[in-house]
């Protein structure tokens, strides 16, 4: 069974102008590196926010955690077993035809599986990530422009889960340089997530929680283009 990524790419000109493409990657390789934030006050956030769901504090900072590159999809809709799974937006680094690529997608997590082992409960849901690809090197000299959010589906209505920008993130070419991927040349269908924001919390005052629908986006407000992806969570019932 092919496990082909299909990405519609845009690529700027010397002109200024942008040719569209199409790029299909097999993925070999994937990263997720945590605790990535530029302020240590907000991964002291992350981490506090995190304990409040039972997930032990890191040993240091970034970590780097393996996952299996098949968890990758690029579906609109994902099963997870249990009720107990939530999504994060994250900017998300990929190889293909000799350079760096730039797209978003969701590190969903079972977050009770997270309580003991962070490690573990990477490997335990799929990985959605979008169908639209920037050249990263179009985008990294301003990389900290680049806006991150997601909204999730809450009580019938969609409402902002996650809102900011790259800018509260490490620069993603210093964590690619520290993590597993960093040799040269980098290969073909290396997938690297780059780290995410804190959850908006609700009316009751919960942060990071399940939802049945979740929308993550990259915005470039300087070239006023944007990478939307949508999926549905179907949850599978535990049986003992």
């Amino acid at each position: 069974m092919s496990r082909l990524l299909h990405f519609a790419t845009e690529t700027l000109l010397d002109d200024g102008s942008a040719r569209a493409d199409a790029l299909a990657v097999d993925p070999q390789q994937l990263v997720i590196a945590g605790w990535t934030g530029r302020d240590a006050d907000a991964i002291r956030h992350h981490i506090e926010e995190l304990a409040a769901v039972g997930v032990p504090p890191p040993s240091t900072v970034p970590l780097y955690y393996r996952a299996g590159a098949q968890s990758l999809t690029q579906a609109g809709t994902i099963e997870a077993l249990g009720p107990d799974s939530s999504g994060e937006a994250e900017p998300v680094l990929f190889h293909a035809e000799g350079q760096w690529w730039l797209t978003v997608g969701s590190d969903h997590t079972d977050r009770r599986v997270e309580t003991y082992s962070v490690a573990v409960s990477k490997q335990m849901c799929a990985k959605p990530i979008a169908r639209a690809a920037w050249r990263w090197d179009d985008v990294a000299g301003y990389q900290d422009e680049i806006e991150l959010g997601s909204r999730i589906l809450e009580d019938g209505r969609w409402v902002d889960y996650q809102r900011g920008s790259l800018a509260t993130i490490r620069p993603l070419a210093q964590l690619l340089a520290g993590g597993p991927l960093a040799s040269r040349p980098a290969a073909q269908g290396a997938f690297q997530f780059c780290g995410t924001l804190g959850a908006i919390p609700n009316a009751q005052g919960l942060g990071i929680r399940a939802a049945s629908a979740m929308e993550i986006r990259l915005h470039d407000p300087r070239r006023r283009r944007s990478i939307v992806h949508r999926y549905e969570v179907r949850v599978l019932p535990v049986v003992a």
